[in-house]
C-alpha cells in the first residue's frame, strides 16, 4: 500500500498528482516564489518538536493534484476525498483554485492553503498509532489519544449535527491539528505581508487558512455564479469551520477557560505520544476524578461483543454514527 498510491489517486481521475518537491520546483521555475511555504515549514519543525514529533511528514509523500481535465475543477483544503491516509503514509493535497493549469492562478494564496494542508497533515503523520492483526490485515486500535476496539466500536460517539459543542475524539483531535496548522499559516500571512483578497471567495479562503473566520461567515451562505465546484467549496469550508473548528474552540473554553492554550498544548503532546496520562491528570485536577473517561467515552464502548462479530446491542437503541457528519464535499480527515 505504501510504494503505490494509485488506490488514493484513482479516485481523482481527472488531476494529475505529482510529489510535492516536484510541484515547488516547477513553480519556482516559473517565477513563483514558495518562500512562504518553506519557511512556514522550518517553523513548524521546530515548532512540533517541542510536541514531541521527532519527523516531519516526508515531503515526498505528499502528492498534490493540479493540470485537471475537469473543466472547472476547484481545488483546495476542502476538496473532497483528499488527506493523511495511514496505511499508505501519504497526503493527498490539491493546489487552491482551478485546477486546469500546473500553476497556481493565485500563488500566494495557494501557497498558504498548502502550507496550511501540509503541517495539518504532518501532526496526523506524527500521531501515535498502534495496529493489531484481525484476519490476516492490520487494524487500527489506536490513533493519537482516540480507541477502537476490533469489533469497530469507536471510543467516543458522533456529536448531533447541529451541536455548538464536542464530546467526540476525532473532532477534538481534528480541531487540535487545524488549530495549529492555521496559527503558523496566519504567521507567514503577517511576516510576508500579504493581504487578504477582495472577491467573495477568495476572502473567505484567506480568512479560513489564517484562522480567522467569523461567526457571520461561519453562517454565510455563498453563491459563485457560473460555478457549482466552487459554490460546494465554500459551503465545505463553512462547514468544517462550523462542525470542527468552533466545536474545538467552544470545548477549550468550557474545560479551560482561561488556560485554553495549555490544554491545547497538552492535548497536542498526547496526541504525539499516544499518552494521555498526563492530559487526564491536569483535567483531573480541574474537574474531578476520571474526566477524560468522563467527557470522551460512550458507554457502548465495553458493551459485549456478539460472538457472531459485532457488538451486542439493545434493540430498542437508536444507532449512533461512529464518524463525524460532514458538509457537502468536505473532505474526510484522517482520524474520524
Amino acid at each position: 500500500m505504501r510504494a503505490d498510491a494509485s488506490s488514493l489517486t484513482g479516485r481523482h481521475p481527472a488531476h494529475v498528482f505529482r510529489p510535492l518537491p516536484e510541484i515547488l520546483a516547477g513553480w519556482e521555475a516559473n517565477g513563483i516564489g514558495t518562500m512562504p511555504f518553506r519557511v512556514g515549514v522550518d517553523i513548524a519543525t521546530h515548532r512540533y518538536a517541542g510536541y514531541g514529533l521527532a519527523k516531519m511528514l516526508p515531503l515526498e509523500r505528499v502528492l498534490v493534484g493540479c493540470e485537471s481535465s475537469r473543466a472547472g475543477a476547484f481545488g483546495g483544503f476542502h476538496h473532497p476525498d483528499q488527506g493523511y491516509r495511514h496505511f499508505q503514509m501519504v497526503a493527498l493535497i490539491t493546489m487552491y483554485g482551478p485546477m486546469e493549469g500546473r500553476n497556481p492562478e493565485r500563488p500566494t494564496l495557494a501557497l498558504l492553503d498548502l502550507l496550511r494542508a501540509y503541517t495539518h497533515d504532518c501532526l496526523h503523520y506524527g500521531s501515535r498509532r498502534r495496529y493489531v492483526e484481525v484476519a490476516g490485515m492490520p487494524f487500527r486500535t489506536q490513533y493519537g489519544i482516540n480507541y477502537r476496539r476490533t469489533s469497530g466500536q469507536s471510543y467516543s460517539a458522533a456529536d448531533p449535527c447541529e451541536s455548538h459543542h464536542t464530546r467526540n475524539l476525532g473532532i477534538i483531535m481534528e480541531g487540535a491539528c487545524d488549530k495549529e496548522a492555521r496559527a503558523i499559516t496566519r504567521q507567514m500571512a503577517e511576516n510576508f505581508g500579504v493581504a487578504e483578497p477582495s472577491d467573495v471567495l477568495g476572502s473567505l479562503a484567506f480568512r479560513d487558512v489564517t484562522g480567522r473566520l467569523t461567526e457571520e461567515d461561519a453562517g454565510r451562505v455563498v453563491d459563485i455564479p457560473g460555478s457549482e465546484e466552487q459554490t460546494r467549496y465554500a459551503a465545505a469550508l463553512r462547514g468544517y469551520e462550523k462542525d470542527v473548528n468552533r466545536r474545538y474552540a467552544h470545548f477549550l473554553e468550557e474545560f479551560a477557560p482561561g488556560e485554553e492554550r495549555e490544554c491545547h498544548t497538552r492535548l497536542l503532546t498526547a496526541i504525539i505520544s499516544g499518552d494521555v496520562a498526563e492530559l487526564g491528570a491536569w483535567l483531573d485536577a480541574r474537574h474531578g476524578p476520571g474526566a477524560f473517561a468522563g467527557l470522551f467515552r460512550t458507554p457502548e464502548y465495553f458493551a459485549p461483543t456478539d460472538p457472531r462479530g459485532g457488538q451486542r446491542r439493545d434493540p430498542r437503541a437508536r444507532p449512533f454514527r461512529v464518524h463525524a457528519p460532514r458538509a457537502p464535499g468536505q473532505r474526510p480527515r484522517e482520524q474520524r
